[in-house]
């Protein structure tokens, strides 16, 4: 029913910065609210990012606040995250996740397969 993309990980230096865009196959890309998670090695998925379906209100970890931002274009079906000052801990496997906004519990019911980022020191 939703099928969920993402990309532009890749390699960065500490202190860069690096966009991510999760590109959603959907009807109705309004009728989600849009999240991105990411996992680093040996560790939990953690919670990193979400956007309400109009962009209105987002809500960050705070390992992040400041640093990234999500944002959300629903022309394209696209989410994305722009992640600045990068640090190594920040390495890991981020994915892109959506729960429809009518049932919307903060259990999100699709997820993308992830994009790695690794951040050198």
């Amino acid at each position: 029913q939703v099928q969920l993309v993402e990309s532009g990980g890749g390699l960065v230096q500490a202190g860069g910065s690096l966009r991510l865009s999760c590109a959603a196959s959907v009807r109705t890309f309004t009728n989600y609210v849009m999240a991105w998670f990411r996992q680093a090695p040996g560790k939990e998925r953690e919670f990193v990012a979400t956007i309400t379906w109009n962009g209105r209100n987002t809500y960050y970890a705070d390992s992040v606040k400041g640093r990234f931002t999500i944002s959300r274009d629903n022309a394209k079906n696209t989410a994305y995250l722009q992640m600045n000052s990068l640090r190594p801990e920040g390495t890991a496997v981020y994915y892109c996740a959506a729960d429809p906004k009518s049932d919307y519990e903060g259990d999100y019911d699709y997820w993308g397969q992830g994009t790695r980022v690794t951040v050198s020191s």
